[in-house]
């Protein structure tokens, strides 16, 4: 069983292999470690880590947060293909597809980025729409996107107006970037968390320039 454990920890010497040694007294193995954001004096990282079957998540916690100044931002089941060149690969795919782009591109963000689902969101005389949505996206669409049209890489207000209840209640965090000048926008989800970081965001935002030259 593997899952993505996502760490805030102390930025010097020694904290990671401290905290690979915690994991390992639980019998956890570190498959791959993102680092996701660097700030003064703390390091995000994201650990996909193997753990033996029948093994309670809350072990890691416990163990993680068993060294000082480590905090446990968020854990999950992990499934996805590790791949260290996620976003060349996803970018070429994109490019060699003869048909449905922006299907490839959907289906290949919530494991490139680390989210629960991806959309393609237009903006037409009825209003906001769905042009395509990742096979995880969820069935409850938004009816307006009052952000819209937007002009940068952004996260979105959870809790606005516009929001569906449905990802509401399943806390859903948002964030947003725009298909380069097509008035398209890549809108994703993580439903119950944790937060887009600003490097995140970031990384949406890169992506989607990319993909948007890509595709012409």
């Amino acid at each position: 069983m593997s899952y993505l454990l996502r760490v805030q920890l102390p930025d010097r010497p020694g904290s990671l292999g401290a905290l690979a040694l915690a994991l390992g007294s639980v019998g956890a193995d570190i498959l791959s470690l993102d680092v996701v954001e660097r700030g003064a004096g703390f390091a995000v990282d994201d650990l996909v880590v193997e753990v033996p079957q029948g093994a309670l998540p809350d072990t890691l916690i416990t163990a993680a947060e068993s060294i000082g100044d480590v905090r446990v931002d968020s854990i999950r089941p992990y499934s996805g293909v590790l791949d260290t060149h996620r976003e060349l690969e996803l970018i070429d795919q994109v490019a060699s597809a003869r048909d449905d782009r922006l299907q490839v591109l959907v289906d290949g963000v919530p494991r490139v980025l680390r989210v629960g689902w991806s959309t393609i969101i237009d903006v037409g005389p009825q209003g906001a729409y769905r042009v395509v949505g990742s096979p995880s996206a969820p069935e409850t669409q938004a009816g307006s996107a009052p952000w819209m049209p937007l002009e940068k890489p952004a996260t979105l207000d959870p809790d606005a107006e516009w929001v569906p209840e449905i990802w509401r209640d399943m806390d859903t965090k948002l964030a947003a970037a725009p298909l380069g000048n097509t008035g398209k926008v890549l809108l994703l989800g993580r439903p119950g968390g944790p937060d887009f970081r600003p490097s995140e965001v970031a990384r949406l935002g890169y992506l989607a320039g990319i993909v948007a030259t890509v595709l012409g």
